[in-house]
């Protein structure tokens, strides 16, 4: 089968021909149809220092995708062929504290799939049942192929009561736009995203937000009066990984703000502790998915409407990859699909 493979230790990847997994006891066998491209794939590709730590070669990279069932083992019951799937993944271990407890996404020992065990940019891929997650009818293909990355902005977006609250998002980028979404969804009343990026403040515009805020030229204060606030920001969703932007929402939250953090740092930056004390603010780290509650609620929001689809910008066969990364790593786009059927 045909699979995009870290085959080298070093910046690249390779389309290679590697043998058809086999499920083991417990799990599927999934055709590929569209997979999604995630900041991760474009550290492993790039060979950077994370990507060294971390990734062993070869490995079949990528775990955004949703395909179809076509065999499974003996001993599966709940999944069957022909079923359309995504899957979670990170692989638990299943007898570490947090697992025993139920907080599966907190695992001590997680296998990562397309990192640490085989991933989806291929042809077929092989899956535990147990992280497997059976869509409804009728979801979009391309849509279906993100519920991993629409995961990390729901688990971030529903950390805090959003209903009737005063929203702000650094970082416009995909999963941003997609938190964006889903606090409109669910009743905030002002969705403020900021970031220097225009391209993807459009974007944000066409998700319905109330106001994207270029931060080269703009600042939050101004936000706020042109928005009529009073006293700030009551939940901060912070996508964006960099200092400036946490040290700006945290300036602009209001007392007893609640911060949820996804946004992963390249390197450390000093924060201003005092004022998160003396404005009583709670800052939560956000990883991954609850599992599964997260998708049962993905797949709520989207049976009820919530709209993703402009997130989604650029589409490109399996064959035309290194377009593909390309144009990801250009950052004028949103979501990057490939199509793995041709």
């Amino acid at each position: 089968m045909r699979a995009l493979v870290k085959a080298h230790p070093r910046p690249g990847l390779w389309l290679q021909d590697v043998p058809e997994p086999v499920p083991a006891d417990g799990e599927v066998l999934i055709r590929v149809l569209r997979t999604g491209i995630c900041g991760t794939d474009l550290h492993i590709q790039s060979w950077d220092g994370w990507a060294e730590k971390h990734v062993t070669v070869p490995l079949v990279v990528g775990h955004e995708f949703v395909g179809e069932v076509v065999a499974t083992a003996a001993d599966v019951t709940d999944i069957a062929v022909g079923d359309l799937v995504s899957g979670e993944g990170h692989v638990v271990c299943g007898t570490c504290r947090n697992c025993r407890a139920g907080r599966r996404h907190m695992c001590a020992r997680t296998d990562s799939v397309g990192v640490t065990r085989a991933g989806a940019f291929a042809e077929y891929l092989a899956l535990p049942v147990g992280n497997v997650w059976k869509h409804r009818p009728g979801v979009d293909l391309d849509v279906a192929a993100v519920f991993d990355p629409l995961g990390n902005a729901v688990h971030t977006a529903l950390a805090y009561p959003v209903l009737g609250e005063d929203v702000l998002i650094t970082g416009a980028g995909p999963i941003g736009l997609m938190a964006a979404a889903v606090v409109k969804h669910a009743g905030a009343r002002y969705v403020v995203v900021t970031d220097v990026n225009e391209y993807r403040l459009d974007l944000a515009r066409k998700m319905g937000v109330t106001l994207p805020v270029d931060v080269s030229t703009g600042s939050l204060a101004d936000a706020q009066k042109q928005l009529g606030m009073q006293e700030g920001f009551d939940v901060g969703l912070e996508m964006s990984g960099t200092g400036p932007a946490l040290q700006a929402m945290i300036e602009n939250m209001t007392h007893g703000g609640r911060i949820a953090l996804l946004g992963l740092p390249s390197q450390q930056f000093p924060v201003d502790l005092s004022t998160v004390v003396l404005n009583s603010l709670t800052l939560r780290g956000i990883y991954g998915r609850e599992m599964f509650e997260t998708w049962y609620a993905m797949s709520v929001f989207i049976s009820q409407g919530l709209d993703i689809a402009p997130v989604i910008t650029h589409r490109f066969a399996a064959a035309d990859f290194e377009d593909a990364f390309t144009t990801a790593r250009g950052g004028r786009c949103g979501k990057v699909v490939l199509d793995w059927t041709g």
